[in-house]
Parts: structure tokens; sequence; C-alpha cells
């Protein structure tokens, strides 16, 4: 009877940890308020078509497949997410909460909790249904140490404190933390177990090249390594005719080409070997593009759209690993040596704006009264005198044989005019600017891998300004993560923290305006420009809704994201005819204001 006793105590134990581990169901709390939500405005087209090929383009190819681990934080990373849905999206105009992953939500009066009442309709690429398992890998798998992605580690270790499984389609994603909008942070995305299974200590090498099944629209289809990348849509997609993906991802296949040089993209385009191309460089909008013969004769159309939304951070991230940067007076003179406004008005023919700082077009969240430090040579000088400097024969600062002088790593060819003039202006104030352009993946594993001395780059935003993963001191002097200038201010780690860990809009506020004003203090970053608007050529056979794009849109082909567009077959067939025939139609720009800021 011990015996037994013991085997019955064992089990027991044996259960209770598969339950810790949330392998078993709990049961699901009385009184909790579901919402969905089938009201929120349509923004894509009851008039779109199925079918076609888009052909898009990539200036370097992907060093690997995988959505985590080393090299995975590269230009072709968006695709890799944007194939995966999470369990709830944001609506790209009026950013209420819409279903996609979970039909249903509900929030915990504890401010971590949230429930979600998952879409049974949901499938992987390979037909398996998606349940709350695949949630519950995610968290084992986001904190592996096998995928080698120290951010991920963080993030799902230190923000997300579990999730509960209470039957195979309803499940709870608790944050460690009490937090204000959650859905924000615990909208997580499912990870297939039945794919990676148990994490081989080799994950990095064996899953570099390996294609996971996903709940997006389409599926990687083709990978041709450094030439290009094709995805194909799922033809039976398990959402296809959901409300909010109705209209939406209409092509059946989406080509990426490797085309490492933006004139060569634009000729490429003109030949009709790409369906659209960027013209919101002034460069390409007032020169490139102004008279091409292809919209004179109306087979290509124009269109200047003006969003409203957050702007990139884009601008000059000093590494303060360097000896240079480690002295403030230096990271402030370098600011002030960067003539901006020159580059603005002759190069970018006034088209764009000043960047004041990393988080601007937050709102209230932005602070405003922030302006970006200014050319002048005067307090360049005043600065580097300060710090013991003096002029050598070449003009440039130096001290103890050493030179002010940096390597700016870039990967856009088109950016390279615009640095020129700034390394002369630099120049002018002390400075050396020695400008190393790389492709846009290695330039990207440089700064990762916090190699670089001033990397000249940008991030993409959130709906609200994120400080931690850039600036906070546990993302610093280590590599693989996005604190590009490996700042690392204890006052400013706690500005951070308590913003975080804020329940209260009006003081979130007030910390991400002190937590801007630090940052400016701090120098480390030096901002550049802004463009509240985009610009784009497309040929004519392409379709667009009345609006044909969103508040918060950055590209009218935007083939992952809204994916708003469609092809009109007789249409094209239309225009290919009138190309071999020499027949011409109208030449049309279309200007759409409907969510310009006043």
């Amino acid at each position: 009877m011990l015996r037994r006793s013991l085997q019955v105590a064992l089990v027991m134990l044996m259960l209770a940890s598969f339950q810790n581990r949330g392998m078993a169901t709990e049961k699901l709390p009385n009184g909790i308020q579901w919402q969905t939500n089938q009201s929120a405005p349509v923004f894509a087209s009851p008039l779109a078509k199925k079918g076609g090929t888009y052909r898009s383009f990539i200036t370097s190819f992907p060093l690997t497949l995988r959505h985590v681990g080393p090299d995975s934080n590269g230009g072709f990373a968006a695709v890799i997410f944007s194939l995966n849905l999470s369990l709830v999206g944001i609506h790209p105009n009026t950013e209420e909460i819409l279903p996609q992953l979970a039909t249903h939500w509900a929030f915990g009066d504890d401010h971590r909790t949230m429930y979600f009442k998952l879409d049974r309709d949901a499938t992987w690429s390979d037909g398996k249904p998606v349940t709350a398992d695949d949630y519950l890998y995610t968290l084992e798998f986001m904190r592996s140490k096998e995928i080698v992605a120290p951010w991920y580690n963080n993030y799902y270790t230190e923000e997300i404190d579990r999730v509960i499984k209470f039957d195979p389609y309803t499940i709870a994603v608790v944050s460690k933390n009490p937090v204000p909008e959650l859905q924000l942070k615990v909208a997580i995305s499912p990870t297939p177990r039945h794919f990676y299974g148990k994490l081989p200590s080799d994950f990095v090498r064996r899953f570099n090249w390996r294609i996971a099944p996903n709940t997006g629209a389409y599926d990687i289809d083709e990978v041709k390594k450094g030439k290009f990348v094709t995805l194909k849509r799922k033809k039976n997609w398990w959402a296809k005719d959901k409300p909010y993906f109705k209209g939406r991802y209409n092509v059946d296949t989406i080509r990426y080409t490797v085309i490492r040089d933006l004139n060569t993209i634009f000729e490429y385009f003109k030949k009709n070997q790409l369906d659209s191309f960027p013209l919101t460089s002034p460069s390409f909008w007032h020169q490139k593009a102004k008279g091409m013969e292809e919209y004179e004769k109306g087979y290509v159309k124009k269109m200047w759209f003006y969003n409203n939304t957050q702007q990139p951070s884009i601008g000059f991230w000093l590494n303060q690993a360097n000896d240079l940067f480690k002295d403030r007076n230096l990271r402030y003179a370098f600011a002030h040596a960067i003539n901006m406004e020159k580059l603005l008005t002759e190069v970018l023919r006034g088209d764009y704006t000043r960047l004041n700082n990393h988080y601007t077009g937050y709102g209230a969240y932005t602070n405003t009264a922030i302006k970006a430090r200014e050319y002048s040579i005067e307090k360049v000088e005043a600065l580097m005198t300060k710090s013991g400097w003096t002029r050598g024969p070449d003009g440039i600062w130096q001290k103890g044989g050493k030179r002010f002088s940096v390597n700016v790593n870039y990967s856009v060819e088109l950016h390279t005019p615009r640095l020129v003039v700034l390394k002369e202006e630099a120049k002018k104030a002390g400075i050396e600017l020695i400008l190393k352009r790389l492709d846009g993946s290695s330039s990207w594993k440089l700064n990762l891998e916090k190699k670089h001395e001033v990397a000249w780059t940008g991030f993409s935003t959130g709906l609200r300004p994120a400080f931690w993963e850039h600036y906070h001191s546990a993302n610093a002097f280590k590599t693989q993560t996005n604190n590009f200038t490996n700042t690392a201010d204890p006052e400013l780690d706690r500005l951070i923290e308590q913003y975080r860990s804020s329940l209260k809009t009006e003081q979130r506020i007030k910390l991400s305006l002190k937590i801007q004003e630090k940052l400016f203090e701090i120098g480390a970053f030096v901002p550049a420009y802004k463009v509240d608007y985009f610009r784009v050529a497309y040929w004519r056979w392409w379709q667009l809704p009345d609006v044909p794009a969103t508040k918060h849109s950055g590209d009218l082909f935007d083939e992952l994201g809204t994916a708003l567009f469609w092809m009109d077959p007789q249409l094209k067939k239309e225009t290919l005819a009138a190309m071999k025939s020499g027949r011409t139609f109208k030449p049309e720009t279309i200007i759409d204001k409907t969510f310009k800021a006043d």
C-alpha cells in the first residue's frame, strides 16, 4: 500500500509539473466580459479581384529565413514577420482592436491579463489547426537560449509572465507588470511546436533556411539564393472570407528580386520588369521620373499620398562604445557639425523637413519642445576646445595623436549624394566622415553586432513610443539588440522602467516627454529628416480602393500589410497592346489628401 501511495503521489507531482508548464487546462474565471469587433469600417475594396503576380525588389538577399536569432533582423525581416498574424490587430485608420487569430477578447481587472477565444478556423500552412498549445510553445521557444536571440529571451521572460490554457481554443496571456493598452503587449503570435519540436543546440544552423509554417495569406514558395524569393497566396486560406481580410492579399504571387542599386531598380521598372517604384525621394520625383516616357504616354500612373503617422527614426546613431563618443561634448560636436538644413534645401528640394527627435508623430507622447541641434561651427569649436582638442594641420580636430575621424556605414545608394553633402559640411567644422556603403544585410549585421562607429539608418515605428529596446542598458553592449548607441544610463533606465509599468495615460505621456529630454541630453542619436507622405509610380493595370491607402500606410503597395491593391487583367492586356501599337493614354497624377494633417 505504501508503494502504491508513493506511485500515486509521483503521478500527482508529474501532473502538477505539467500544469505549471501550462500543459494542462485551468478553469476560466467567472464574469469575463467578452468583446469582439465586427462594426469597424472596412478599408479594402469589395471590387478587388484575385490573381496575377506582383513583382517587387529587395536590395540584398536575406541571410536567413529564421524569424529570430543571428542575422534575422535584416531588411527581409518585415516580410518574414508579416507571414504570421497576431491574436488581434489594430485598425489602420481608427486604431480600434480587430480580430485576427482571436475572435473575441476580454481584459482582466488586474491590467495584466487578457483573455482570448481563438478562431477555430485558423490553420497553419500545413493544414494543422492553430490551438492553445501553439501559444504555450511561443513562450518556451522565445525563452530558449538555443534561438540565440537575447532581445526575445528578455522580452518573453521579463515582460510576458505566462500563457494560460483553459481549453484548446481559449487562452490568457499575462503580462509581468500591469500596463495600459494591454493588447499592444500581449497580442503575441503562435509558434508551431509540431514544426520545431525540442529545440536543438544547433538551432541557428539547422533552421537557417527551413521554411516554417505560418498563419498568414502567403507561403514562401521558391528561394534562389542571392537572386530572388517568391511567395505564393494560399488558395484556401482560412481567413480569406473574414470581414477585415476580404479584398486584401489579392495577388497570387509576390516575387522579390535582388537588385542592389536603386537606379537599376528604376530601369527595371521602366522596362516593365517591376510593378511599382517609390518616388518619395526628391531626386526621383523632380528629376529622374520627370518626363518619363512611360508616364507621358499614360502607361504608368503617379500618386502622392499624404499619411498621418509616426515617423521612422532616420539619422546618425553614435556608438558610445567608441572612445570618441564616450565624451558627451564630442557627441554634441558631431551633431552641430551636421548641416541638415543645407541637405534639406539644396539636395532634397525642401520636400522633407527636419526630424527633431527619435519619437516624432506620436501625438501627445512626442516632446515637441525638443529641437534638433543646428549646424554651428562656432559651437563645435567651443565643445572641442572644452574637451582639450585642437585643429590639426588638415583642419580636423585632434588630441593625443587621435583624429576626430569616424566611419559612417549606410546601405542605400540613393543616400550617397546626401551623405556627401553632410561629409563636406562636417569637414568645415573639423570632423571627418568616412562613408562606408555596404549592402543592406551586411550593414544591419554590423550594427547589430555593435561594430559600427556611426550608423546612418532608421527604425520603423509602433503605435506608441518604444524606449526600452533602443535605450535601456539591458540592451547595451550586447549583440543582436537594437540599442545601436550602446546607451547605458541609470537615470534613463529608471524613467524607461516607470514608463513601461505605468497604467495611467497621463503619467505615461509625462514620462515619455522626460525620457525624450534625457535622450536629447545624452545626444547619441542625431535626427535627420521626416516625410509626411509617400509618392509612387505604378503600371496602370494596378487598381486601388477609392481611398487608396490608410492613415498609417507607408507605401501604396504594402503587399503583406494592408495589401489593398489588385490587378485588372483586362487593363493589363489593353496596356501591353497599346505599348506595342503606339497607342497612348492621358497621363495621370493622383494627389490624395484624405489623411493630410492640418
